[in-house]
């Protein structure tokens, strides 16, 4: 072996263009480094609206969706799980002990995975900036407290040590999570009631294995030994090595986070805290990153914009009620006065059946004609049963000629309907109402 490298060695020195042939392949051979990734930085006004939703979480389940939200496919998955199954279960799936912990309170795994960006966004913070996450926490919480929103309850203990706040437990069996508005919890006490409400209390059990260490800004494993409320709750807990075991000494997160891309669209609304920050920055980072990695962004197309036109193939335009919207009087059409009954519904209702009686046309006419001029509406009625002779016009429909062609109905009909009209009139005639007259005269005479 020796003597292969020293005379391709000697080789080398008396031929310089093999030195430079073997160095060439060399680097054509060796694998590509990755480039580094080029993560922008949340500003603290970005992180606190970012952590305003959790800041109040009481230390050992804060702790655990820090961690947890490094794994967000792990977060999704228990998500269905607990959706589908409950708690049952749990302590067997393959998920990080933080997401089994965070999965035993249903309300706060729907919550993360139903905001999967802002889950994102919150592993993505922890994992490199940590200690700026941790003292955003410790702003809001001074915050809240400075309005008086933030203070011991029955169902939460409120610590102060060296300026930091620290929310654990009350009692040795339930945590508590707390529900409140981070539009008015950091701001002003509300009107009414209380700005931070609990709901039904959660079993404290082994997996809260970790909790917050505020004077090194971080989360740290305790494996159930310490003071506080570790002391009180720990005779109450059923300690199993699923949760506490030598492994978790050290917190592992999820790097991979890093490379998820987020649609910033989704964190921009979490603006509780300071409302006129946005994340520009980061959807510009994004940006560089899907056009490094020739990635593609699936996002939803706008909507197309409205176009008023009217269509005439799928207009009515034989419909009266387009004279209306046009402007112009909304007059009977021949060839479409079937609906032109509907502008008059007493009158249309009782010409429809029976267009023969003429006696539905006085109501609608301006006054009521006197009883010897009563069949003067006949001819007017009379034409009204041309549509039906004609019925509905199909196709593309000419306004002129379907006008034309009524006029020569209505001729036709006039016509041979002038000889039967006194038909009507038979009532008036047999009527002898001038007759009483000579009775009343004849009695006067004697």
């Amino acid at each position: 072996m020796r003597r292969a490298l020293a005379l391709l060695l000697t080789l080398c020195l008396a031929n310089p263009s093999l030195l430079e042939a073997a160095s060439a392949s060399s680097a054509a051979t060796s694998p590509p480094q990755a480039e580094d990734y080029s993560y922008a930085l949340f500003s603290p006004e970005q992180l606190d609206n970012l952590l305003a939703p959790i800041a109040l979480y009481p230390d050992p389940l804060l702790s655990q969706v820090l961690v947890a939200a490094t794994f967000v496919d792990d977060v999704d998955e228990a998500a269905r799980w607990v959706r589908a199954y409950g708690t049952n279960g749990i302590d067997d799936q393959p998920w990080d002990v933080s997401v089994k912990s965070v999965a035993h309170y249903p309300t706060v795994i729907a919550m993360m995975a139903d905001k999967i960006d802002w889950t994102t966004s919150l592993g993505q913070a922890y994992v490199n900036q940590s200690t700026d996450v941790m003292m955003s926490v410790q702003r809001l919480r001074h915050m809240a407290r400075n309005v008086g929103n933030l203070i011991t309850t029955p169902q939460q203990q409120v610590l102060i040590e060296d300026d930091y706040i620290s929310i654990v437990p009350y009692g040795p069996e339930y945590i508590y999570v707390p529900v409140y508005d981070p539009y008015i919890c950091y701001y002003r006490r509300p009107t009414w009631g209380l700005a931070i409400t609990f709901g039904v209390g959660f079993l404290i059990g082994a997996w809260l294995n970790r909790d917050c260490d505020w004077h090194h800004h971080r989360i740290y494993y305790h494996g159930w030994h310490g003071p506080g409320w570790i002391d009180r709750s720990r005779p109450r807990v059923h300690i199993t090595n699923v949760y506490v075991d030598n492994r978790y000494d050290n917190v592992i997160v999820n790097r991979n986070v890093m490379q998820r891309n987020v649609n910033v669209n989704n964190i921009d609304r979490y603006r509780g805290v300071h409302r006129d920050v946005n994340y520009n920055n980061i959807r510009d980072n994004n940006e560089r990153l899907n056009r490094r990695n020739n990635v593609r962004v699936d996002e939803r197309p706008a909507r197309p914009p409205v176009n008023n036109r009217i269509i005439n193939r799928n207009i009515d335009t034989g419909n009266p009620r387009l004279d209306q919207y046009r402007g112009r009087e909304a007059a009977p059409r021949p060839g479409r006065a079937p609906q032109a009954p509907q502008a008059q519904p007493p009158a249309g209702r009782q010409a429809q059946p029976q267009p023969m009686r003429p006696a539905p046309a006085p109501p609608s006419r301006p006054a009521p004609a006197p009883p010897a001029a009563r069949p003067a509406p006949a001819p007017a009625a009379a034409p009204r049963p041309a549509p039906h002779v004609f019925g509905r016009t199909e196709g593309n429909f000419d306004p002129r000629a379907s006008s034309q062609r009524g006029q020569s109905s209505r001729q036709q009909m006039s016509q041979p309907r002038s000889a039967p009209r006194p038909a009507p009139q038979a009532p008036a005639q047999s009527k002898p109402a001038p007759a009483p007259a000579p009775r009343g005269g004849e009695r006067r005479r004697p």
